[in-house]
């Protein structure tokens, strides 16, 4: 990883939980590994009144809290801290964005950052355009080729929908170039997910089985074992389509269906995620009511505590048909995958926290062996996304000592085992992406438009026909059991990562 050249990183809703529990403490983490520039600045933005000190107290919590940090470490935080500023403006007054710029200019003249500027939107996706529009107003938007450089990332959700989607892209592209554009999926900064690529592109042994003539079927899983927590307000006008499909599963797929890129570089490899998103089937009604399943949590009891439904937690509509679990059958149009259902699914409140890609593979075509497994599920390549990041291979070998009697059995590499060097989270892999200008793990407009497309006609569909069930489902189970029903053509199951025995045990499946 290169050293990033010097910069001021300004961060709009810097008084936020984001950036207090993810930026900063990421941020201090680059700081002890020396990845940092060597004149570099944090300016904070937010309306709430904090001095400098204030802000980098608070702050300090935050890296106390969430970084990888010791009691060893509190020289370099006070070191660290010294780094940061704060600005308490009105980021819907205009006037503000003056002082905004008078303030980047004495910090650049105090510390020689060559007037490069990173501009981070941690606030509610309707700021993106207003922000956007001061900065240029005061020309902050502006970078000269080979003198200096303007960047913006942006956090999801980008868009609400298609059209929301479209004309922010249109809004943006009005101001920065696309290059300048950095839209933000943590997912993409997982090591795991970028660790995909590498598994897929550098092993002969398995990029030739990655096709319709050996796999059957594809699931990819994100399941939470919590609720909304204090979301309400957000999440009962999102729900797991807008929150989890649209652009973390979406994501996955897209890095799990593409095709090899030319060279591994940003734009090759965007490039061919954008093709899958292209080649994804358009569900019409037809299609969305047989093979989409939506759910809402209901409330149950774990290990002794009553948890609550959907609908009764705090800002949530009491009528609310929101959804908080979907499960999706869908097929990609192309060479590679005609032909192969693709599962997708996430939920809140599911048995257990976990992320993973599993590619089930086409079952022998005759029989041969004692115990010898059938059907689709007997061969799985599972990676591991989060928890226990990792692969895991299964098939079926003989039992020792017993005739030709056959049992399945499964090599797991976990990821950890690969080094003893501390696995940088998400959010360092990615703000360092953005200082050095990669957009390999960003997402680019064509691509965020694609998924919009696909998922639209799902929301439209379910806003205006009301005869679309929302399946309840207990917290704490594997969402509504006519999930199951999606995968009842492959004479299969689902692959939970862990199987929910009682409210005190829990059997995760190897």
């Amino acid at each position: 990883m290169k050293k990033p050249q010097n910069h001021i990183l300004v961060i709009f809703g810097a008084s936020g939980d984001l950036t207090q529990r993810k930026l900063i403490p990421a941020l201090f983490n680059l700081f002890c590994q020396g990845m940092l520039p060597e004149k570099f600045a944090v300016l904070g933005v937010s309306r709430t009144s904090y001095s400098d000190n204030a802000f980098r107290k608070k702050m300090g919590n935050g890296v106390i809290q969430y970084a990888d940090y010791k009691s060893s470490d509190d020289i370099r935080l006070s070191e660290f801290l010294k780094l940061l500023y704060y600005l308490s403006a009105d980021t819907y007054n205009k006037d503000d964005y003056f002082i905004l710029k008078e303030k980047i200019k004495n910090i650049d003249k105090t510390l020689d950052t060559n007037k490069n500027i990173i501009f981070y939107l941690a606030t509610p996706p309707n700021m993106f355009e207003i922000i956007s529009q001061h900065l240029m107003e005061q020309g902050l938007h502006h970078e000269h080729e080979g003198q200096y450089w303007r960047r913006i990332v942006i956090e999801k959700p980008f868009g609400y929908d298609l059209k929301s989607a479209q004309h922010l892209n249109t809004q943006l592209r009005n101001i920065f170039q696309e290059k300048q554009i950095f839209r933000i999926d943590h997912y993409l900064g997982k090591e795991t997910v970028q660790n995909l690529l590498a598994f897929r592109f550098s092993n002969g042994i398995f990029e030739s089985l990655w096709n319709r003539n050996f796999i059957d079927h594809v699931e990819i899983t994100a399941a939470e074992n919590i609720g909304i927590e204090t979301r309400g307000d957000y999440y009962d006008h999102a729900g797991a389509l807008r929150d989890m499909i649209q652009n973390h599963l979406m994501q996955l797929v897209g890095l799990t269906a593409m095709e090899p890129p030319v060279t591994f570089d940003a734009d090759s490899i965007r490039t061919e995620t954008a093709k899958v998103f292209q080649s994804l089937k358009p569900m019409d009604d037809k299609a969305i009511r047989s093979q989409v399943i939506r759910g809402q949590y209901l409330s149950s009891e774990i290990k002794n505590v009553k948890i609550p439904g959907y609908r009764e937690e705090s800002n949530v509509r009491p009528d609310s048909k929101t959804e908080t679990f979907v499960a999706i059958k869908f097929f990609i149009y192309n060479w590679r995958w005609s032909g192969v259902p693709f599962y997708i699914r996430t939920g809140k409140h599911l048995p257990t926290k976990a992320t993973e890609i599993v590619l089930n593979m086409k079952s022998t075509p005759l029989l041969l062996f004692k115990g010898q497994c059938t059907g689709s599920s007997c061969n799985k390549l599972v990676i591991r996304i989060q928890p226990d990041e990792g692969i895991l291979l299964q098939f079926s070998l003989k039992i020792p000592g017993e005739g030709f009697r056959v049992k399945n059995v499964s090599m797991d590499f976990k990821y950890s085992e690969l080094t003893d060097s501390r696995i940088p989270t998400a959010y360092e892999r990615l703000l360092h992406d953005s200082m050095t200008g990669d957009s390999t793990l960003y997402l680019r407009n064509d691509s965020v438009e694609a998924t919009w497309k696909f998922v639209d006609p799902i929301l439209k569909a379910w806003q205006d026909d009301d005869s679309i069930p929302l399946y309840g489902y207990p917290a704490g189970t594997w969402g509504p059991k006519e999930s199951h029903d999606l995968l009842f053509d492959k004479y299969t199951f689902w692959r939970n990562p862990c199987k929910n025995l009682s409210n005190s045990e829990n059997y995760c499946e190897l």
